[in-house]
């Protein structure tokens, strides 16, 4: 029941999305990296991503789905999962200047190893493109308020196996074309619990060169840190990733 809440959450924020768009004014990219390894230290890493976007005057959607799995050989020569993640985020903007929108945005992750059975948020606020210079380089800003519903793994020192509160929500884009081959990307936001005070922060550092035609190198470094982490989880995780990026 709880899971379908989250799924239900998340979908509030995809149905406008959905009404009355034309597939042909969808644009995305699909990224993929795997890294194997033999001899002394056997490992597999497999990282994956589906970006769309969405745009025409009033409107921009985005959604955001991504995984990561990674597994290596322990002492015993036995395979180990080090690594398993999902993630999927979806936003609609109404534009109602050119560079001024209201935003509605759900999220929802499962990472097998943070402690959590799932994390889901769903926030809506102001943003304001407070810069750009062109297509590929703006800085976008952005602030609100939601819910989070977060499931523990076990029950914390309250007795509790979810976590569940108001946040204020404030996110940062900043996209600058390097060349025309070439972009840097900074993504960072932080979500304030205003009951509990567990904040949770993440950031994204990539830069991607294109190799030829829709087909790029992508190199990327993420962080998440959590105030307030479950117990045997660690505050922050960070991962390294470079994939090849599709764009269509």
């Amino acid at each position: 029941m709880r899971f379908k809440k989250s799924v239900a959450v998340i979908a509030i924020a995809v149905a406008p999305m959905a009404y009355g768009q034309d597939a042909k004014d969808w644009e995305g990219e699909a990224e993929l990296g795997v890294l194997m390894t033999s001899g002394n230290t056997e490992e597999t890493n497999i990282n994956g991503r589906l970006g769309l976007v969405h745009e025409v005057e009033s409107w921009r959607n985005l959604a955001d789905f991504s995984s990561n799995y990674s597994e290596s050989e322990n002492d015993n020569g036995e395979d180990q999962t080090t690594a398993e993640k999902y993630k999927a985020a979806v936003e609609t903007n109404y534009k109602f200047t050119e560079n001024q929108y209201w935003f509605l945005r759900g999220a929802y992750e499962k990472d097998r190893f943070s402690g959590y059975d799932f994390e889901s948020t769903a926030t809506t606020g102001y943003g304001n493109r407070v810069w750009q210079r062109s297509e590929r380089s703006f800085l976008d800003l952005s602030a609100g308020a939601g819910y989070r519903y977060n499931k523990l793994e076990e029950l914390n020192d309250e007795g509790d196996d979810v976590e569940k509160e108001a946040i204020a929500r404030l996110a940062a884009q900043f996209n600058y074309a390097l060349s025309e081959n070439a972009l840097f990307s900074q993504k960072l936001s932080t979500e304030i619990g205003l009951d509990e005070n567990n904040v949770i922060s993440q950031s994204e550092t990539a830069i991607r060169a294109n190799i030829v035609g829709n087909l790029s190198m992508k190199a990327a470094y993420r962080v998440k840190h959590v105030s307030d982490a479950p117990a045997d989880a660690d505050s922050t995780d960070t991962e390294a990733a470079l994939s090849l990026l599709y764009g269509f």
